[in-house]
């Protein structure tokens, strides 16, 4: 059994696929397999790929979630990684990584650099060891990034007994999974080494902007909702904190849209009682509460100034 399974769904990225796969195959430690799954790419990507040693999972398209989920139905390591194949990794990553594991966590949390014109941005936080999936959330989401998959290393065992799986045919399929993980996690490790490299690039699924798109976007969200709460309540954890963050997340999201959609989308959600699950433990929490529920798009206004 390799240490690590590297997940790395491909479609159309034959400028980038290269540097994605020479960045893993040069890693200073060795003990990994990487797990190429096809979406259907039209261009020549694959070609590229062949030259690897990588096991191929062939798929019609069906999406960045599916081809994350049929890869994982093919590792065998002790360590799930997702890699999204237009960005990179530094060389030192895997050997990080398993430099923590020592106490067999259930996930291990790295850190990113954003590569924006060429330039790096590097995001780092504290490094903690022994955390417990609360404890974990709680450092968490005062980081840069909460939910990208590409940030963690997933113990199989943990990731296949919660049957967990990325949501088909769904945008933010990170969100609608990733902080379920953290959460329900018994051990969680967090290091400070910046391994993974983000390209931001124009025409992505993030950067595209398209208000049809939004909207799909807008009612995936509160589908992902739904299943992070449920999640929770299954688990005999605090949940109080995770489910201000999820319905935060919502509340954020509606403000994106515009008019009758927007009065739509808030009625719904105050119909789900979103806003109830948002922390009210102090004054200044108590008024934020009281803007927000009177006007998430003014309060998110008044924020940003």
């Amino acid at each position: 059994m390799p240490k690590f399974s590297i997940i790395v769904p491909v479609y159309n990225v034959e400028k980038y696929i290269k540097k994605c796969l020479d960045s893993i195959f040069d890693q200073t430690f060795k003990d990994f397999e990487v797990i190429v799954v096809n979406d259907g790419t039209k261009d020549n990507s694959m070609d590229i790929v062949k030259k690897y040693d990588v096991k191929i999972v062939e798929q019609t398209n069906q999406g960045l979630s599916e081809a994350r989920n049929n890869g994982v139905k093919k590792a065998t390591g002790q360590y799930l990684i997702f890699i999204d194949s237009d960005d990179y990794i530094e060389r030192e990553l895997l050997e990080r990584i398993n430099g923590s594991l020592d106490n067999n966590p259930d996930l291990v949390r790295f850190q990113v650099k954003n590569i924006i014109d060429g330039k790096e941005i590097e995001h780092k936080e504290k490094e903690y060891t022994n955390l417990s999936g609360e404890e974990a959330f709680k450092k968490i989401i005062e980081c840069y990034y909460v939910e990208p998959a590409w940030l963690y290393a997933i113990k199989r065992d943990y990731y296949n007994k919660n049957k967990f799986s990325f949501k088909k045919n769904a945008y933010h399929e990170d969100f609608g999974l990733m902080p379920l993980v953290i959460f329900k996690s018994n051990k969680v490790n967090i290091i400070n080494y910046c391994g993974y490299c983000y390209v931001k690039r124009e025409n992505s699924i993030i950067t595209t902007k398209d208000y049809k798109k939004t909207l799909k976007k807008i009612d995936d969200t509160l589908a992902h909702y739904e299943y992070l709460i449920d999640g929770a309540k299954k688990t005999k954890k605090d949940t109080s904190i995770y489910n201000s963050f999820v319905s935060n997340s919502i509340i954020l999201k509606i403000t994106e849209l515009n008019g009758k959609d927007y009065k739509k989308y808030l009625k719904e959600i105050k119909e789900k009682k979103v806003f109830d699950y948002l922390l009210n433990d102090t004054i200044s929490r108590k008024i934020k509460n009281r803007l927000i529920k009177i006007s998430p798009k003014f309060y998110y206004k008044l924020k940003r100034k």
